[in-house]
């Protein structure tokens, strides 16, 4: 017998949560880069409608290119339930400084128009936008990615992250960091330059010993779909150590879609197999996992 093919379809959608969570990272204006062919792409309003059906009543929508920075300030002013955030994501900065270079992921650096404007003036885009727009209600996602930098992009990763941390406090913004094979330079950039006082690890993916130093720092963790997967045990270990006072979840849509639909378009109504996960290895009854994870997301963000 031949292999079965695999399933490129939208998920069917969970049982509805027993009450609303918040998904506090999405990338909604990129559910397209991720469909096949003959895969239908909803539209924003479809998106949001079919979240609330199951229980996500709210989303953070992240732009964190120049481009989708801009999509985000526009999306989030016509769609009451969606919040932003907006940076020049780590893997962006050497682009615009042009000094771009082969990380381990062996990929050749793709510069794209957006690059021709410099990283200050990039920066400074996001200032205007952030200051402009009062649902922009965070600074990400930002920070270090070595999987896909060498030497010299490190060097302007580093400077952009702290540029954004700075931009953060001046604007009393939360920050949402985004840490691929980073963890203790992102942690010492952190500690040299003081953390923002809300400071979100998006995606968390760190071991219980970073979880517990985030706790006494008192850094929010944010989990995705990965906490579902079956290997994961170590990432479930830090989740379980981490106070639930400091505890959000996300879905980074399109990307990392929750167990069992690992593979498949990700999108914000498929949180709740993330929040089942986190209920469970937290000891919460369901109902008191969405409602903390709710507190806490409101703490970070605020109401809209």
């Amino acid at each position: 017998m031949g292999r079965k093919a695999k399933d490129y379809s939208w998920p069917a959608a969970p049982p509805a949560l027993p009450s609303p969570v918040i998904d506090n990272h999405t990338h909604l204006e990129s559910l397209g880069d991720v469909l096949r062919e003959g895969v239908p792409l909803p539209s924003i309003s479809e998106v949001i409608s079919d979240a609330a059906r199951v229980g996500v009543s709210k989303m953070i929508q992240v732009g964190c290119d120049l481009e989708s920075a801009r999509v985000t300030d526009s999306m989030i002013r016509e769609h009451a339930a969606l919040a932003g955030a907006i940076a020049i994501h780590p893997n962006e900065a050497p682009l615009h400084t042009h000094t771009a270079d082969v990380g381990p992921d062996g990929l050749e650096p793709r510069y794209e128009s957006r690059h021709d404007t410099s990283l200050d003036d990039a920066l400074a885009e996001i200032e205007r936008i952030a200051r402009s727009n009062n649902k922009i209600r965070a600074i990400g996602e930002t920070g270090i990615d070595l999987f896909r930098a060498g030497e010299q992009g490190f060097l302007a990763q580093k400077e952009s992250f702290r540029a954004h941390i700075a931009l953060a406090k001046e604007l009393n913004l939360a920050m949402q960091i985004h840490d691929r094979d980073a963890h203790q330079e992102v942690i010492d950039v952190l500690l040299a330059d003081g953390a923002p006082e809300r400071t979100v690890f998006h995606c968390f993916s760190g071991d219980a010993e970073m979880a517990d130093l985030a706790a006494q720092h008192g850094w929010y963790l944010s989990f995705a779909g990965p906490v579902t997967f079956g290997a994961n045990n170590e990432l479930r270990e830090a989740l379980r150590r981490t106070p639930t006072s400091h505890v959000l979840v996300e879905t980074d849509a399109p990307y990392l879609t929750p167990h069992p639909y690992r593979g498949r378009p990700n999108a914000p109504y498929l949180m709740p197999y993330t929040v089942h996960t986190i209920a469970h290895v937290q000891e919460l009854n369901l109902v008191d996992a969405c409602q903390r994870i709710v507190e806490n997301t409101h703490t970070v963000y605020g109401l809209w």
